[in-house]
């Protein structure tokens, strides 16, 4: 059974944007891309909401010859892995490898997990809450960037009571914290 993962770069305060819905402030450097690559690698299956898909579909051209080494890492990483939309408003797959669904279904998930060879990762806060609430997730995954933001989405949704085993940590140089955790019974 594949693990669902929920990764997500954040503010010391816990939000992945801040009130404005910027998130320029959490671009990760060259040791925390290439960090995250290596967490990235065995990913089979992305679950994304539309508006993060929206975010990350620049992966499906990024990554050419003209970037550096850990972009062309990560834009492969991207474009090797299936990823399904959550949207009611896409018509079409916008990219290959993509498959729209109009509501997020945690029975479709449960029998993607039991079926997948490499690890599912949910992307987007909307969209890893119901899956949280749902009971699906197995790992939080937690950039924590030496910034306050003050406001805006949130990385965990408020009214959500869950028990957290640290199973990794790291600091890099610019002061950002990997946090990793296991969602404990």
């Amino acid at each position: 059974m594949a693990d669902l993962i929920y990764t997500g770069i954040a503010s010391l305060d816990g939000y992945l944007a801040d009130s404005d819905g910027n998130f320029d402030w959490s671009a990760p450097d060259e040791e925390v891309h290439a960090f995250v690559n290596d967490l990235e690698r065995d990913a089979g299956t992305y679950l994304l909401g539309r508006r993060m898909y929206g975010v990350m579909s620049v992966w499906e051209t990024l990554g050419g010859p003209d970037d550096p080494p850990v972009i062309q890492d990560y834009g492969r990483i991207w474009r090797a892995a299936d990823k399904i939309v959550f949207s009611e408003t896409l018509e079409e797959p916008p990219a290959p490898r993509t498959t729209v669904r109009r509501s997020f279904d945690p029975a479709m998930v449960r029998d993607l997990k039991a079926d997948a060879s490499g690890s599912i990762g949910v992307g987007g806060a909307t969209l890893a809450a119901a899956a949280l609430r749902a009971g699906l997730v197995d790992e939080c995954r937690i950039f924590l960037n030496p910034v306050a933001v003050g406001g805006g989405l949130r990385f965990l949704p408020d009214g959500l009571n869950l028990r957290l085993e640290l199973l990794d940590e790291r600091r890099f140089g610019n002061g950002v914290m990997y946090l990793r955790y296991r969602i404990a019974g």
